[in-house]
């Protein structure tokens, strides 16, 4: 019985995406054929007629792959939610290494690639959960809610800079200037901060893992969250081991041969930002926590150097985090009881 596969790659910009679709036919692949579509509900509609006329079916026999873009592929991302289209969106390096050296470079080329890329890799491709509104609205509210604080900051600095001046007339000019602009931002941040708690609340699975990552000492409301919006709630079933490799807290060893025996260490690709917010939880530890305490404490002790030992409780919280959602029970403090 003669079997079809499709495969297709997307390459998804601003205005416009370019789809390229390969059929394979009993093992044997057929040549690629593109077309470039308007990246907005009427150019939804013409690729969905695209598809019908290529005789695409929405069913596990066809696989699409798209590079995560932010907020450009959210439309496709939709649209294969609704019509049940098994979708992987992938991580843009990892398809750029895995292609291997290549020259040249446009929009439809950038297609054909992952085209080729899903047909190669379809095996080992995972599907994406469906788009669900509810985390493109806490992303986008994390998302604002880190740009106003890098604003705050940044006018923050500048005053600083400002008080080693010998003009103290100006500095108290631009001081009263700036103070509208930090009260407006930190009104902002606020109000992003409440909105998010309310998105919270409106989902009870959502909620009920915000509690239980909560119930971990050290980590707090912001970390929770955005712990939640990289994960997707969970919906992928994401392993401590694999957490805490995104958020960069996992050593890897680094050596070859006789020549190179170096320290094991973090790699520099991981999310800086969730990064950041478990350096914090971290210390939060170190200072309230009686277990963290005396576990720095002794390392010290040891000789080990102090981020290391910073990294070790970064990884700890991670796969606590990962063990809390799989069981589905609060964070039992075993250390304090046994005190």
């Amino acid at each position: 019985m003669e079997t079809t596969k499709f495969y297709l790659g997307i390459d998804v910009s601003k205005l416009w995406f370019d789809a390229s679709l390969m059929l394979v036919v009993d093992h044997q692949r057929q040549p690629i054929t593109s077309q470039r579509f308007i990246n907005d509900s009427e150019g939804m509609k013409v690729f969905k007629a695209w598809l019908k006329s290529n005789r695409v079916p929405y069913d596990a026999n066809t696989i699409v792959v798209i590079e995560n873009t932010g907020v450009y592929h959210r439309l496709i991302w939709s649209f294969c939610s609704k019509h049940n289209l098994n979708l992987h969106i992938g991580n843009a390096a990892h398809i750029k290494w895995s292609l291997g050296i290549t020259r040249g470079k446009s929009d439809v080329i950038d297609s054909q690639r992952l085209c080729i890329y899903c047909f190669k890799q379809s095996e080992e491709l995972k599907v994406s959960p469906t788009l669900n509104p509810i985390f493109m609205q806490l992303k986008d509210l994390m998302t604002s809610r880190t740009r106003l604080l890098t604003q705050l900051q940044s006018n923050k600095s500048y005053l600083n800079e400002l008080k080693n001046s010998k003009d103290k007339l100006l500095f108290n000019t631009l001081q009263k200037v700036y103070a509208t602009s930090i009260d407006g931002i930190k009104e902002s941040i606020f109000q992003i901060e409440k909105e998010l708690m309310i998105i919270i609340n409106s989902d009870e699975k959502i909620k009920n893992n915000y509690e239980l990552i909560l119930s971990i000492p050290g980590i707090g409301k912001i970390t929770a969250i955005y712990i939640i919006c990289c994960t997707n709630n969970f919906a992928t079933k994401t392993t401590g081991k694999q957490l805490a490799s995104y958020a960069g807290v996992v050593p890897f060893e680094h050596s070859s041969g006789t020549s190179i025996k170096g320290k094991n260490r973090v790699h520099k690709m991981a999310n800086k930002e969730l990064k950041s917010l478990l350096h914090l939880c971290a210390l939060s530890c170190i200072r309230n926590s009686e277990e963290f305490k005396n576990y720095y404490n002794r390392k010290k002790e040891e000789g080990k150097n102090g981020m290391l030992i910073l990294n070790a409780i970064r990884n700890k919280l991670v796969l606590r985090v990962v063990a809390v959602i799989k069981k589905q029970q609060p964070y039992v403090n075993n250390y304090q009881k046994a005190a």
